[in-house]
């Protein structure tokens, strides 16, 4: 068993939560990540508040364990989302894209733990300062919108420059890449692209199958002109990107073709001119599990491989 205070802190057996994806991370989906013993998480992304609110009814109906909402703090609809959030005692919200320190207190007043995401070292002080529980650092590797830092850089200089707990993420999918986690000194992992490819995860079938597809070097970025990249499957919609960028498109133009591309790709099944968004570890996936498969099968590997490692030490 591998306890950490990630455990104590969110009650939960294992110290992996599910990633906050946008129209990915449904309340069934975070209800079987909670039921399986991680933390789910319901992914808000430009939803208003009543949209919000029904999966948070949902996942209270299929499961009695603890589970989250990631709260985008670049939606319009963020006041709305966080005061539901505070009215249903959510036990747990993450953020990303932005400073969620406004809205700390009165989360914290209803007990709820809160986890920002972080892509740099500054952003990781501050939240702290702001009274952060722990922190998700955040590697380019992911799927979506990326930073620029490695997770193998960026997670143990974090680490190193706060004293709460630290959750990695981007890049990790199996048991290998847990233990290579808690080596650089996190205690805890979040995983978005692997979740994906679950039986419980309600995306378009041919989604799930681009990720089985896809090759070592398909998950791409693009709109870094934007200031805002994304990483996602190499396609039609990545190469008008690409086209777009080298022509010197204004960012507005850009933010135009990529509207309402992620609905394309998760709901409608369009994985050609779509957005995929997926991590770069989409080469390392080739089935479709059931959750508590993936969450166990990943802590039964790491046994394995933290026992090798102490093989190959002499211990």
């Amino acid at each position: 068993m591998i306890h950490t205070r990630i455990c104590e802190i969110l009650d939960i057996r294992y110290p992996i939560l599910q990633g906050g994806m946008a129209w990915v991370a449904t309340a069934g989906l975070a209800a079987a990540v909670s039921n399986a013993g991680g933390l789910g998480i319901i992914g808000s992304g430009n939803a208003p508040g009543e949209v919000v609110e029904r999966e948070i009814v949902k996942a209270k109906e299929l499961t009695d364990r603890p589970f989250g909402v990631n709260v985008m703090m670049l939606s319009p609809f963020v006041d709305q989302v966080m005061e539901v959030i505070i009215r249903h005692r959510v036990r747990v919200v993450t953020t990303g894209a932005g400073n969620p320190g406004k809205y700390i207190g009165d989360l914290k007043g209803v007990g709820a733990k809160v986890i920002p995401v972080v892509p740099s070292i500054a952003l990781a002080k501050r939240m702290q300062s702001v009274g952060a529980d722990a922190l998700i650092a955040e590697g380019t590797e992911a799927g979506g919108h990326v930073g620029e830092l490695t997770t193998m850089c960026l997670v143990p200089q974090v680490v190193d420059a706060v004293d709460i707990p630290v959750i990695a993420a981007g890049g990790v999918a199996d048991g290998r890449g847990l233990v290579a986690a808690l080596a650089l000194g996190a205690e805890g992992v979040q995983m978005g692209t692997r979740f994906v490819c679950s039986q419980e995860c309600t995306v378009h079938q041919n989604y799930k199958e681009a990720l089985i597809n896809a090759g070592d070097r398909d998950a791409i970025v693009s709109g870094r002109s934007t200031g805002h990249p994304v990483r996602s499957l190499r396609n039609k919609l990545t190469r008008e990107f690409e086209r777009l960028e080298r022509s010197g498109a204004p960012a507005g133009e850009l933010e135009r073709l990529g509207a309402g591309k992620l609905k394309d790709a998760v709901v409608d099944g369009n994985t050609l001119a779509g957005s995929v968004m997926a991590g770069q570890i989409a080469g390392l996936i080739s089935d479709i599990k059931t959750v508590d498969e993936i969450i166990k099968g990943m802590f039964d590997e790491a046994g394995d491989v933290l026992k090798n490692t102490a093989k190959i030490l002499g211990r």
